[in-house]
């Protein structure tokens, strides 16, 4: 398999393993929607960590796949591949990718997927399509503006051009920036810290965030409000508050 998973402590990672660079083809999209499917199901699946081993992360598609397919095909392959990189964004877990090496085209796209971004030091992340004369087709004129805003989102995707990881830092690209060895072990920690939380308010956290960036405020107040009391009923809910009140804040232990 080109993309593979492994659970531990309710914690699921999304293997890339394609090696040399994790060339997105056709077979890999498919596996990684298939998976994301699969950690979006599991219950023993608290949070996801999105991981390409210690050299790369994602250098991008699989050019000669790509260039071997003409306009009729790529209408038709198109929403595969965007649903592909969808299904990993929708998952409503705590999603983190581990970066490590290149994050480019395609796969800079799957990192902008996460909900958090731990990168090595060394790492470089970019959407060079225009340099094959083509635009970013998995997400990224989407993702990409609305993680760093448009005028920094074009700059990027006009130009080509591979960011370090101190800019990606800078331009809010990624969220933490750290020595290579310890990429995987600080994204695992992210996610298992999480994984022991309560599992339906982080799903609502998540769900009110990301349904409110695509529509207008009074809509996205009234989807948190909906959440907001619907967690009254959970059993999460009884267990944090009961827990606050008797031992005082953070110290409640959720199933």
């Amino acid at each position: 398999m080109t993309v593979n998973l492994e659970v531990a402590d309710g914690v699921g990672t999304i293997r890339l393993d394609r090696p040399p660079m994790n060339a997105l083809d056709i077979a890999t999209q498919d596996r990684l929607r298939e998976l994301a499917e699969e950690v979006t199901r599991r219950d023993d699946v608290r949070a996801v960590v999105v991981w390409g081993g210690e050299k790369v992360f994602a250098a991008g598609a699989d050019i000669k796949e790509m260039q071997a397919m003409d306009h009729a095909a790529m209408v038709v392959r198109s929403k595969a591949l965007q649903d592909a990189f969808t299904a990993v964004a929708r998952i409503p877990k705590p999603v983190v990718a581990a970066i490590t090496g290149y994050a480019l085209g395609g796969g800079c796209e799957l990192a902008l997927c996460a909900d958090f971004r731990i990168a090595a030091d060394s790492a470089k992340l970019g959407q060079p399509e225009i340099l094959l004369g083509l635009i970013p087709g998995a997400g990224g004129t989407q993702r990409l503006a609305r993680l760093v805003g448009p005028s920094k989102a074009k700059d990027l995707i006009f130009t080509g051009r591979q960011v370090k990881a101190d800019e990606a830092l800078a331009l809010g690209l990624v969220d933490r920036v750290v020595p290579a060895a310890e990429v995987h072990a600080q994204a695992h920690a992210w996610a298992a810290r999480l994984a022991s939380g309560p599992a339906l308010a982080l799903r609502a956290a998540k769900e009110c965030v990301d349904a409110g960036l695509e529509t207008d405020i009074d809509t996205g107040l009234a989807v948190e409000r909906t959440w907001f009391a619907g967690l009254f009923a959970t059993e999460d809910r009884d267990i944090g508050m009961r827990s606050f009140v008797e031992e005082g804040p953070g110290k409640a232990k959720f199933r």
